[in-house]
């Protein structure tokens, strides 16, 4: 070929990068691929096919085996077996071998044949005396063993397969005693209870067959059908229980499950593990209200060895976080709920036998998993409940309870008072609360203890109600000293990660301190409430004044490591209600700890007011610097986060600072103002309007023996419209708060509680009534029959000569107060005088109060705290501090020889005329709390006869020309200034001295 020498002629290139060739070979590839897995599903589906053919051939085939073996047996036997004797049941036999192979307990025909081969068991059983074995075996039984076991096995599980099968018809029949019935399902069952004898040799191992064929989940469904399907579950509980009443005897179910569950205990057993999906525990004890079905079961169940073998078993299955239990029965049925109504209720069995520590521990691993998921219990004793309608907190409200009332009841019933006593006693009995030495490092089995009691306890107080619960565990174990005792112990020996490596509740990270304070903290803090004044200094009980100090400390670092050095964000808790400890156990155990931790801070610290044994600075958290307190001016931050939830770990002067910079007033309208009243005319309103308010001669307020003022009870017998003026009264203080106006109003530690929310205690009492609080102590000391005393759950008020009587529990004019009750007695009483009474205007003052200043900010803090912030510091007057910060007119300044010899006069007066001069001067007898720098209105002195500045009067502030504003005469000599001013500071002549 010759060359055209046309130019245009181009190489053609593939723009998809492949040649065509090999896109044919890349196509060729994938259609041979995909007809060869065509043809491996074609081999597939006829390998299946064959398997299925060769299945239902077989099938069939045996099918017409048994249909002929079926109808050989009954021209042999008769068509009710009236052909067979005790011959018939021997091994060489064919007998039991035809009838085990064709049964079919769907068949009418054959179901009739086995019972009536039960039956004839039964006589020929008691005509030979009760010989089983020779009835099956006949001389020799080693030679026929393994035939005679054979059948023995096959013939049980037949008889369960006739129950299960046929029990929508036998379901009238299933709990009926022996010797009251002769029907069917007697008759099969009674023939079980025959054949695994644990006397028999082959009782072990027909058992073991019978649970490898999942028996209990047949017996459950039995169980079921004759109990709760297709029937109202009260209606079939009252019927059932009118039967039991009727016949005194064990029912033959009730026989049958008795023998199998107490196999294990023998001695011969020599069983395998089972799965536990399949076991006693998961199947039978999950049905509802099981002991009320099976009474004799319970008593079986509770038995020493066995019960502990059982607790075992799921002990391990709860520490492998294994879920063993079968679906819910119904919703408001759930499984695991009715597993511990029944535990709950055969526990007081085991738990009243000596040598039960170890059962106790396993226990209280599975109910503190089986109440982890429960709903919080509306049961409650709701006369010991005291707190009213006004002081319930926002987020209170109790989460929806689904359970079955009974179901609840049933549980709630169990976990009672004693059952609590009891549980603690057996897990804590074995540890002294006393140790020899601090250095002794707990041991493993005390660590166990510790564990297991505090993982119960801690689930228990957030699904019961504390009232039920507290008293018990506070007074009547050694709980206290105890967990302290453990608590010292770890703390100086750094041992705390022993308690998280040996817990089923805690993971091995998690502080191991968090379950120990989660128990300690609120079972303590509600002993302060009941313990008097003598206890706690004098006797140094229920902990030494050396040990609180210590508890402090230990509470101190718990709360600053949760909520600053590790914090974690955690829900709202209260509203997300019952499952938040199932979904989030570790998260929600910390936030109840650092929520018991601070209250039990809080009490110590009014305790450490009242009288004080530690420094007030030991409550403080050292890392509280001037960083953190810039942080705590941002909302939601972490510093700001523990100013809300522990505002102890923070100095009060800090705390202080904080509330005059952010304090904020907030208008009708919602908006914020600045609120600044630099005339000082509100200053002179206060005044005048608390002179006259807070004057006991009103009848607003009463005072205490040591004159500080509380609501008076009886105020709405003086004045109709009392509320409306504690609502006033409320607002006119959280105003005179927010300016940072000192008002001189001792208030009682009681009535300032009510401004934070808090309720108040028997310790509070001796300033309201002291006569009160000595015979209430009397009595909580009382050595003899209290009931002789005669006394009754009635108070009597007294108001203006009008006495009422008020009960203070429904029934308390019949409800004699006795050894047992007096606690509560005491209780109830300092709540009524301490609470009750006053409720309704402490509420309205508090409504009050909170329009101007928000919650959040009173809770920074304590009420010996609060009375600082409305009347200022009592400590000393600083006279420098004061000297420094006063503003000067009319021609005077610092160094003007009157001034210099006026201040000269004030340091030389008595702290008390000091105090009487800053009243004079300020309307306080108190200093600022942070100094004479945040006095408001400014001090000031001015001249009044003179040559006075106009000039100098110009360049005077505002706030200058306010009330605090003194008028100081340029005397001669300082003993005329000082004759002048103790003459007008004791006679209130007002702010002239002239």
């Amino acid at each position: 070929m010759f060359f055209s020498g046309d130019p245009s002629t181009r190489k053609r290139v593939n723009l998809g990068g492949r040649s065509s060739k090999e896109r044919d070979r890349q196509k060729l590839l994938e259609q041979t691929r995909s007809e060869r897995n065509q043809r491996l599903l074609w081999r597939q589906q006829n390998s299946a096919a064959r398997i299925i053919q060769k299945c239902f051939r077989g099938r069939k085939v045996v099918e017409a085996e048994r249909c002929k073996v079926r109808e050989i047996f009954f021209l042999t036997y008769g068509q009710y077996c009236q052909d067979v004797n005790r011959q018939c049941f021997g091994p060489d036999s064919d007998f039991l071998r035809q009838l085990l192979f064709f049964f079919n307990p769907r068949y009418v025909a054959d179901f009739s044949a086995l019972v009536e081969t039960c039956r004839l068991l039964r006589e020929f059983v008691q005509d030979n005396g009760g010989d089983v074995v020779s009835l099956f075996a006949g001389i020799d039984y080693s030679s026929k063993s393994a035939l005679v076991e054979y059948r023995i096995k096959n013939l049980a599980y037949a008889c369960i397969r006739a129950i299960y099968e046929n029990r929508n018809q036998l379901k009238d029949q299933l709990f009926l005693a022996p010797e009251k019935s002769n029907r069917s399902a007697n008759v099969l069952l009674e023939a079980i209870t025959l054949l695994i004898d644990p006397k028999l040799p082959w009782a072990c191992n027909t058992v073991c067959y019978l649970s490898q064929r999942n028996m209990y989940y047949m017996f459950r469904e039995i169980i079921l059908m004759g109990k709760l399907k297709n029937v109202p579950l009260l209606l079939t509980l009252s019927k059932y229980e009118e039967n039991f009443q009727v016949s005194t005897g064990i029912s033959s179910l009730e026989r049958v499950l008795a023998l199998i569950i107490s196999h294990v205990d023998q001695a011969s057993c020599t069983c395998p593990k089972s799965d536990p999906r399949w076991s006693f525990s998961s199947q039978i004890l999950i049905i509802p209200f099981l002991w009320r079905h099976f009474p004799h079961l319970k008593e079986i169940f509770s038995a020493p060895g066995l019960s502990q073998h059982y607790m075992h078993q799921m002990a391990l299955c709860v520490k492998d976080h294994t879920n063993v239990l079968p679906a819910d029965i119904s919703s408001d049925l759930p499984s695991y709920a009715c597993l511990l109504g029944n535990l709950l209720e055969a526990a007081g069995v085991s738990l009243a036998r000596p040598g039960s520590f170890a059962w106790a521990i396993d226990f209280a691993t599975v109910a503190t998993l089986l109440l982890q998921a429960l709903p919080p219990l509306q049961t409650s004793n709701l006369g010991d409940s005291t707190m009213g309608e006004d002081e319930m907190l926002v987020g209170d409200e109790l989460p929806k309870v689904d359970l079955n009332k009974d179901l609840e009841q049933q549980i709630s019933s169990a976990l009672d008072s004693r059952f609590l006593l009891q549980l603690t006693n057996v897990l804590l009995g074995g540890i002294s609360p006393v140790s020899g030495s601090h250095k002794s490092k707990p041991e493993d089995k005390e660590v166990a203890a510790i564990g297991a009691a505090c993982s119960f306890l801690h689930v228990t107080f957030n699904i019961l109600p504390l009232e039920r619960i507290m008293t018990v565990l506070a007074y009547r174990t050694e709980l206290v000293p105890l967990l302290w005792n453990f608590m010292k112990r770890c703390h100086l020996n750094e041992m705390w990660s022993s308690l998280s490596e040996q817990s089923a509740y805690l993971p091995m990270d998690a502080p191991g301190w968090l379950l120990p304070l989660a128990v300690f903290c609120p079972v303590y803090k509600h002993m302060l409430m009941i313990v008097d004044n003598e206890e706690f200094y004098e006797q140094e009980k229920p902990l030494s004044l050396m040990d609180i100090r210590l508890l402090i400390v230990i509470l101190r670092q718990a709360l600053w490591q949760i909520l600053w050095l590790n914090p974690v964000a955690t829900p709202n808790f209260s509203m997300s209600g019952d499952s938040a400890m199932k979904r989030r156990p570790v998260e929600f155990l910390q936030h109840r700890v650092c929520v018991v931790a601070s209250e039990l801070m809080s009490q110590l610290q009014d305790w450490n007011n009242r009288r004080e044994f530690t420094s007030p600075s030991d409550f403080n958290a050292d890392g509280a610097n001037d960083l953190f307190m810039s942080q705590a001016m941002t909302e939601n931050s972490r510093a700001n986060d523990m100013l809300k939830q522990a505002p102890f770990l923070v100095p009060f002067t800090s705390r202080a600072k904080l509330f005059n910079i952010r304090i904020t007033f907030v208008n009708e309208f919602g908006v914020e103002e600045a609120g600044i009243d630099g005339g000082g005319i509100f200053k002179d309103f206060m005044e005048n309007i608390t002179r006259a308010a807070f004057d006991i001669q009103y009848g607003l307020f009463k005072e205490t023996s040591d004159h500080l003022l509380y609501p008076n009870p009886g105020s709405g017998l003086i004045h109709e419209q009392h509320l409306q003026f504690f609502h006033f009264l409320g607002t006119l203080l959280a105003k005179a708060m927010f300016e940072g106006i000192l008002v001189d109003i001792p208030f009682a530690t009681f009535f300032l509680s009510k401004l934070k929310q808090k309720h108040n205690y028997l310790n509070d009492l001796p300033s309201l009534d002291p006569e009160l609080y000595r015979h209430l102590i009397f009595l909580k000391r009382y050595g003899g029959d209290i009931a002789e005393l005669e006394l009754y759950f009635v108070i009597l008020n007294n108001e203006y000569g009008e006495q009422t009587e008020e009960e203070l529990l429904p029934g308390g004019k019949s409800m004699r107060v006795t050894n047992e009750n007096v606690i509560t007695f005491i209780h109830l009483v300092a709540n009524h005088r301490l609470n009750v009474q006053i409720r309704q205007q402490s509420s309205h003052f508090l409504r009050g109060f909170q329009q101007l200043i928000q919650k959040d900010w009173i809770d920074m803090f304590n009420e010996h705290e609060l009375q600082l912030l409305i009347s200022g510091s009592v400590d000393g007057i600083d006279v420098n501090d004061l000297r420094a910060h006063t503003i000067y007119a009319g021609g005077y300044h610092e160094d003007h020889y009157v001034i210099q010899m006026f201040w000269q006069v004030i340091e030389n007066l008595s702290l008390q005329n000091q105090r009487k001069f800053l009243k004079f001067a300020t309307g306080c007898s108190r200093g600022p709390l942070l100094g004479f720098k945040y006095l408001e209105p400014t001090f000031g002195i001015q001249r009044t006869a003179g040559n006075a500045s106009e000039e100098a009067l110009d360049r005077l502030p505002t706030s200058a020309t306010c009330m605090n504003l003194l008028k100081l005469p340029p005397y001669r000599s300082k003993e005329q200034m000082e004759q002048k001013l103790l003459y007008a500071i004791n006679s209130d002549a007002g702010f002239d001295l002239s």
